[in-house]
């Protein structure tokens, strides 16, 4: 199978790189590169891409064009997988990433995008909904942890995180597990709790268990 790309970056120097790095892969075709967010949106438009390799930041703000990026597209095109570059480790960004859900959605450091394999390998979990995340991002994440706390989830918890990495809301991790929305949500408050996500941190709970699920699933 060949995946169709489009590439967003708005430094000449790391777009070029990627590029090469694409061409020497027959099973990847980069139909359209980029420099800023209105022409990101308008090639996923005109070419439908498969997945979008996509800068975290870049004109016209070079701030988060990356993940107004993928939001939108999961909107409008929610079969396109968009993979997220950032330059640092940066969590707040993750989690912006996934916070509408995790399927189809990576988050990478750049210095990882020169391995190939693991670029093709990256794409390839996208376009099948999957998800990935950079470890060093959920390594800050878990670094103020002192154990390895997702041994603290019973095994139903577990698979109830899973089905939340996979993008699911409660009705259809209830559907998927055959139990009742409301011992999802009995069990999510229970995640929750032993993985120290204090409702002060409200709307990203559900994302920082994704991240650190995911980070033990790669």
């Amino acid at each position: 199978m060949v995946f169709r790309l489009v590439l967003a970056e708005d430094s000449y120097l790391m777009r070029e790189g990627i590029t090469s790095l694409i061409d020497l892969d027959d099973s990847l075709h980069l139909v359209a590169s980029c420099e800023n967010y209105d022409q990101l949106i308008e090639a996923v438009e005109q070419h439908r891409p498969d997945a979008v390799i996509t800068d975290i930041r870049m004109p016209p703000t070079q701030t988060n064009e990356g993940i107004r990026a993928a939001n939108l597209i999961r909107e409008r095109y929610p079969e396109t997988g968009v993979v997220v570059l950032s330059q640092y480790a940066e969590p707040d960004y993750a989690v912006a990433l996934f916070e509408h859900g995790s399927a189809g959605r990576a988050y990478l450091l750049k210095e990882k995008v020169s391995d190939l394999d693991h670029l093709r390998s990256t794409i390839e979990q996208v376009t099948a909904g999957g998800s990935v995340v950079d470890p060093d991002v959920v390594d800050l994440l878990v670094a103020a942890r002192k154990d390895s706390i997702l041994d603290r989830l019973t095994d139903r918890e577990t698979e109830i995180l899973a089905e939340i990495a996979k993008g699911g809301n409660n009705a259809a991790v209830a559907e998927a597990l055959f139990i009742s929305e409301g011992a999802v949500e009995k069990h999510i408050s229970s995640i929750f709790t032993k993985l120290d996500l204090s409702p002060e941190e409200d709307s990203n709970r559900r994302v920082k268990a994704v991240l650190l699920y995911l980070s033990e699933s790669a």
